[in-house]
Formats: C-alpha cells, sequence, structure tokens
C-alpha cells in the first residue's frame, strides 16, 4: 500500500529507455516533465499534477518526469532553459507545453485526456503531431501557440527586443514570503496576469551573495537588516517572461508593476492588488523582489545563475550547467523609490 500511495503523490522517474517504453505504453494519457539536470524538474505544477489526478482517476492519467540528458530520444531539448511538458497517449505525442503555465497545462490535460476517452471508447482518430525538437522534419506542430514554434526556447534576452529570443527579467519571492507559505499563491498570480516562469530556483541565499547583490545600497541604514532578511531562509528565484504581441509594456515593468511601490505600506494604499500589498508586511518584509532595468536584470541574472552566459543582449543557458512579448529597453523606472 505505501508504494502505491507514493506512485499516486509522485511523478514517475524515467531515467531509461526501458522506462520510458514502459511508461509510453501505459493506457490513457501521460504527461512528462522533461527538465534539465542543473534545474531539475518544475516543482510548482506538481499540486496541479496531483489535483488533476484526483480528478480524473488513476487509470487513464499518468505522469512522469524525464532528464533530457538521460535519454537519447530526448537529446534535442538539452540546454533549454524553458519547462516542456510531452503529451503522449498510445505511445505517439499528441500535445506540446511550453513553460510553466498552470493554466494552459490544466486545459491541455483535460482536453487530450477527454480525446483520448474517445479513441478507447469509440475508435475515434488519435490525432499525432510532430514537436520541433524531437524532428528534422517541416512542418512540426505544438500545441502551445503562444510560443512559437520557431524560436529557439533556449534563449531568453534581458530587457530588449528579440526576433527569436525571449525577454527576461529576475524575480525573487523573498524568505517572508516563504516562511508564510505564500509562495504558491504568488506563483499563480504571476500566471494569472500572463507571465511565464523559464526557470523557479528554491535556495538559501549566502551573506557573500547578498552583499555584493546589494551592493548599490551599502552605505544606507537598511543595509545590513536587508542581508540578513535575505539570507534567513529559503527564496524562490525566478527567471520571467511575458508575451506582449502589441508592444505595449516590457517584462521588467510588468514585473514591477505586479509588484506595486516597495514599502508595503504605500503599496496598500496605492495600488491594494499589487504584490507587496497583499503578501507583503512591512519594510524589509515586501515579499518580492524585481530587476530595476535592463542592466540590472543582467547583473542580477548573471550574479544568481552564475552558469548562464550573457552577450550583450542575449541570455542563454550554458550546455554544461544552469539553473531553471514586444519590448524595449526600460528607460525610466516604475517605482524610483523602490532599490529593493
Amino acid at each position: 500500500m505505501g508504494s502505491k500511495k507514493k506512485e499516486i503523490a509522485l511523478q514517475v522517474n524515467i531515467s531509461t529507455q526501458e522506462l520510458w517504453e514502459e511508461m509510453l505504453s501505459s493506457k490513457g494519457l501521460t504527461v512528462v516533465d522533461v527538465y534539465q539536470g542543473w534545474c531539475g524538474p518544475c516543482k510548482p505544477m506538481v499540486s496541479l499534477f496531483q489535483k488533476m489526478r484526483i480528478e480524473a482517476g488513476l487509470d487513464l492519467l499518468h505522469f512522469a518526469l524525464a532528464e533530457a540528458d538521460c535519454l537519447d530520444v530526448l537529446e534535442k531539448y538539452r540546454g533549454k532553459c524553458e519547462p516542456t511538458f510531452l503529451f503522449y497517449a498510445g505511445g505517439e505525442l499528441v500535445a506540446v507545453v511550453r513553460g510553466a503555465n498552470a493554466p494552459l497545462l490544466q486545459k491541455t490535460i483535460r482536453e487530450q485526456l477527454e480525446a483520448e476517452k474517445k479513441v478507447l471508447a469509440e475508435g475515434c482518430e488519435r490525432k499525432v503531431i510532430r514537436d520541433e525538437p524531437l524532428s528534422d522534419e517541416d512542418g512540426c506542430l505544438s500545441h502551445d501557440k503562444d510560443i512559437g514554434d520557431d524560436e529557439d526556447v533556449g534563449e531568453c534576452r534581458t530587457g530588449q527586443q528579440a526576433s527569436s529570443g525571449k525577454t527576461c527579467t529576475l524575480a525573487i519571492i523573498k524568505p517572508d514570503a516563504v516562511v508564510h507559505g505564500k509562495t504558491d499563491e504568488i506563483i499563480m498570480k504571476i500566471h494569472e496576469a500572463g507571465f511565464d516562469i523559464l526557470a523557479n530556483e528554491e535556495r538559501t541565499m549566502t551573506e557573500a551573495e547578498m552583499r555584493l547583490f546589494y551592493q548599490h545600497k551599502a552605505g544606507e541604514e537598511a543595509f545590513e537588516k536587508l542581508v540578513h532578511h535575505m539570507c534567513s531562509g529559503p527564496s524562490h528565484l525566478l527567471i520571467l517572461t511575458r508575451p506582449d504581441p502589441e508592444g505595449t509594456e516590457d517584462v521588467i515593468t510588468a514585473w514591477r508593476t505586479l509588484m506595486g511601490p516597495c514599502d508595503p505600506d504605500v503599496a496598500r494604499r496605492e495600488q491594494p492588488d499589487s504584490l507587496r500589498a497583499q503578501f507583503g508586511t512591512e519594510m524589509p518584509f515586501n515579499a518580492v523582489h524585481g530587476s530595476q532595468d535592463r542592466e540590472d536584470a543582467s547583473r542580477e541574472l548573471a550574479l544568481l545563475f552564475p552558469t548562464f552566459k550573457f552577450s550583450d543582449e542575449l541570455l542563454e543557458a550554458s550546455l554544461c550547467h544552469g539553473a531553471e512579448g514586444a519590448v524595449g529597453p526600460t528607460e525610466a523606472r516604475c517605482f524610483p523609490e523602490d532599490t529593493d
């Protein structure tokens, strides 16, 4: 019974070709989280998968993990900084979702599960697709059209228009929000606001990291308190991107708008729907951090995700190791008083 409970609660870890073939032969729909060893599986989605498993039952819905470096069939997914979820039915690929997009994943699971039920019960034809990273042929289809099939999902840019990449910024869910159990709620609000999370790493920062991170505040009275707070417990370090086809707001400005003013009291007065208004208490316990502008985004991402390589415009995943819209250079800060 113990092993049965574990199987219900957790995704099956596929580490060999034999296990891959066995899992894909399972009756029903199998959702595979393809991840990189340097960033690990997409943990924020586990609660959604558990909910969907309870909703759908055990017979026709299965979840699995597969490290890209461990399986030859996933070779072309290696080095990609964006989470990828492959949907298999009858051993065939039927859908792909790129990015940690909970609403899209939930919608896709329900749609594909219903389609597979019709295949099994009525003999309907199964709609099979090809995903570009798994095929060198033209005309490949991907379920998630918001990302774009011709994009290189291993690339993202910091604060500048990118024709073949993504605009990225750093977000931190601070220790005060993590210790009070607000991480999942904040991540859900990030998704609801239209952001995609390309990487999500939970760890406790070191004093050396935070002194370097906040070196521009070293002369301020609150510097020591801020450093101590940021080292006091686990934080969630996120790399965010956000589709913006209209070119109205770059990801850095959009994220700072969602955060709200630095001081939670000010945020509650001026922007009550912001994250700091809802989850912050008082300075420096304001729940979240965001990069000020393009230059800060590049510096902060290079410091906290050191195994990513930067050029003047491009942020790309290193092949050996690493973490996890229309835009323009950010010329003005959303909240000038916010240096945190």
